[in-house]
């Protein structure tokens, strides 16, 4: 088989045949040509009408120890579709690309993965390209009409520097992307993504999941009123945790008489903050049988893990049940004469239609918490961004749905 042959097969461009290859140094010129004698202008339609031409080079993946550069005729077509005098479409790259598509892939799948300087030194480019490469990537894909067909959302901040510097961040709860990143943590931050969805997407949006910050919650009212406010079941059962804390504190450790054989006072209140804090289905023997001994010895404080239980409960119940059993858990707190208890209880009150909504429409944002665990780590990575742009285009890359293959199958 001829060298141009087997290139050829190597390179598996469509419609493209090699005429030459030329060796400099560490790097493999090769040259070819397109089949087609007609012209494809980038946005689709086929043509003759040819403005002028020039050559030029793509970088390509490299073949073992050469790097690897695409040569070719590239012409300007006049196009009467678009109105544009643009170059024309090529099958190895994308419009406008000095890379091959194989390349920008390969950098893309590698940048999800590494640091861009790990990236650059890997395909011996610079971190300027894989920089780049990046951030066209990712403003092709925030052009495309990624906001349609959205309905349930959830919001959440992240610290990306220090000094209170945060962003909002918005993802879909059907396809778990990314849809929205702005740097703020306030209404008008939230406000503009409602404002990019337009009045048509507003309209659809069903239900929004959230904290307890109640910026998220002004903006949802005024640009979605008729969206479900859903407060994440996390902080609903932190709050409880941290009633029963508070609890434990204001009893004061050294009245609390609990014994257990062969730990000291101090071990022993160790064990004892570690059963007031644990589910009740994770008990080992040691620590029921110290619940045993509060129930018997310390029923205030006893009372204050039953009101941490049972406000668990609510969200193992069905959601028929579950209105019911929170009316019920907030008239106890209130005469249970807890303090910390008696204003959790009307903190849920307040708080009662999105505790409901949550369990009805099975929403948390446990997605958002872990998409914000995937921004941390992409911030390690790289050891922080001093650019706020480019690590918002790392968060749409990882977290937007943005696809990127390997050029070449894996098993």
């Amino acid at each position: 088989m001829r060298a141009a042959a087997v290139l050829n097969r190597l390179l598996g461009f469509k419609g493209t045949v090699v005429d030459d290859v030329d060796f400099t140094g560490t790097e493999m010129i090769v040259r070819v040509r397109l089949r087609a004698a007609y012209l494809v202008c980038p946005c689709g339609k086929r043509s003759q009408a040819r403005y002028d031409s020039s050559r030029r080079r793509w970088r390509h993946v490299d073949f073992g120890r050469w790097r690897v550069l695409i040569e070719a005729e590239i012409r300007r077509v006049d196009c009467a579709g678009c109105g544009r005098v643009r170059s024309e479409w090529m099958p190895w790259a994308r419009p406008a690309a000095r890379h091959t598509r194989d390349f920008e892939d390969m950098a893309a799948w590698l940048v999800k993965r590494m640091s861009k300087s790990a990236v650059a030194h890997l395909l011996g480019t610079t971190w300027e390209t894989v920089d780049a490469l990046v951030a066209r990537l990712v403003n092709e894909h925030l052009d495309t009409p990624r906001l349609d067909g959205i309905y349930r959302i959830g919001v959440d901040e992240i610290a990306y520097r220090k000094g209170r510097k945060f962003l909002t961040v918005v993802a879909d709860h059907d396809t778990g992307r990314v849809v929205f990143v702005g740097e703020g943590r306030c209404q008008h931050v939230f406000g503009e993504f409602f404002e990019a969805l337009g009045a048509a997407g507003r309209a659809r949006i069903e239900a929004v999941s959230m904290d307890m910050t109640p910026i998220y919650r002004k903006a949802t009212i005024k640009h979605v009123p008729h969206a479900a406010i859903c407060l994440d079941p996390f902080h609903v059962i932190k709050w409880a945790g941290e009633a029963l804390d508070l609890a434990y504190q204001t009893s004061r450790e050294q009245d609390v008489k609990i014994s257990v054989d062969g730990l000291t006072h101090a071990a022993t209140l160790q064990k004892v903050r570690g059963a007031l804090r644990q589910p009740a289905e994770k008990h080992d023997p040691l620590r029921a049988a110290i619940i045993e001994q509060l129930r018997r010895r310390h029923p205030r404080l006893y009372r204050a893990w039953r009101l941490k239980e049972d406000l668990r409960l609510l969200y193992q119940l069905p959601a028929d049940q579950a209105a019911e059993h929170l009316r019920r858990w907030i008239n106890r707190a209130r005469r249970s004469t807890i303090a910390a208890f008696v204003t959790l209880a009307r903190r849920l009150r307040r708080h009662r239609d999105g505790i409901l909504n949550a369990i009805h429409l099975q929403l948390s944002n446990s997605l958002v918490e872990g998409i914000n665990a995937g921004i941390r780590l992409i911030q390690r990575r790289a050891h922080g961004y001093a650019d706020l742009d480019n690590l918002i285009e790392m968060i749409h890359l990882c977290h937007g749905g943005i696809s990127t293959e390997l050029p070449t199958p894996t098993p």
